[in-house]
C-alpha cells in the first residue's frame, strides 16, 4: 500500500468510492484496511442475499484489476434496527 503508482492510487480512490456507495446503501456494513505490520491488505463486510449477489458486488469493484478478493461467510451478530 506504501508503494502505489499514481494509477493504483486512482483506482484505489475508485474503489473507496463505490465501497462508500455500497455502505451508503446498507450492503457494506464496514470497509476499509486492515493495519498489519506484517502486510497490507483491506477487508470488508457485506450484508447480502446470497454468496452470488456478494460476487456481483465485487466483480464491479473498480480495484479488480488490482487487488485480489477472498470471499467467506460470517454468521454476524448485529444490533436490532429500531422499527418506526
Amino acid at each position: 500500500m506504501l508503494d502505489m503508482t499514481d494509477e493504483e492510487k486512482e483506482i484505489m480512490q475508485q474503489h473507496v468510492a463505490y465501497r462508500k456507495t455500497l455502505l451508503d446503501k446498507g450492503n457494506v456494513i464496514a470497509y476499509g484496511p486492515v493495519m498489519d505490520p506484517n502486510s497490507g491488505y483491506g477487508i470488508g463486510i457485506v450484508e447480502a442475499e446470497n454468496e452470488e449477489q456478494v460476487k456481483q458486488l465485487t466483480a464491479n469493484d473498480p480495484a479488480n484489476k488490482i487487488n485480489r478478493y477472498e470471499i467467506f461467510p460470517m454468521r454476524a451478530i448485529i444490533p436490532k434496527q429500531p422499527t418506526v
